[in-house]
């Protein structure tokens, strides 16, 4: 989702589930980890916010973007209720940002669809350290937040759709 006009912190607190008893496990990145760590404690607090137990949220770091899917792909099989990807990849001046972008999106897509537990994406792909910084808690808000209240959505549907 574009967030030219859009504030990644804004949502409708009604519209979220009570998320009381949800287990949620968190890899988040080390690379640029000024950035993946502001997005990791937004993750955390707004999961707490809605009803998720510390106890109950599972954190591991990885070293960078590109082995999200690794990380995502080993907590899956963990008794978490979903997995919450979260990454930042700035460009620079050779292709690298590209292939990084893109392996990083195909395989946590992958995950997402052939998984039965929802992976949340929270890479952010960003041109500068400001566009960055913007999106870890800065004037648009925090895309951490977002994750988080994809996850309990996701948790909450799946709940729903398996009984």
């Amino acid at each position: 989702m574009a967030t030219k006009n859009h504030n990644l912190s804004d949502y409708d607190i009604n519209s979220v589930p009570d998320a009381k008893g949800m287990r949620v496990g968190i890899v988040v990145s080390e690379w640029n980890d000024n950035i993946t760590g502001a997005l990791l404690d937004g993750a955390k607090k707004t999961l707490m916010k809605h009803g998720v137990a510390d106890s109950d949220i599972m954190v591991e770091t990885v070293p960078g973007s590109f082995e999200l899917v690794m990380g995502a792909q080993l907590m899956v099989k963990t008794d978490v209720d979903a997995v919450i990807a979260i990454g930042c990849v700035i460009r620079g001046d050779t292709p690298h940002f590209d292939y990084i972008c893109e392996g990083t999106t195909y395989g946590l897509a992958r995950l997402n669809a052939t998984q039965s537990k929802p992976v949340i994406y929270g890479l952010i792909t960003t041109n500068n350290m400001q566009q960055a910084l913007d999106r870890c808690g800065g004037k648009m808000g925090n895309k951490g937040d977002e994750c988080a209240v994809a996850a309990i959505k996701m948790i909450a549907l799946s709940r729903r759709l398996s009984k």
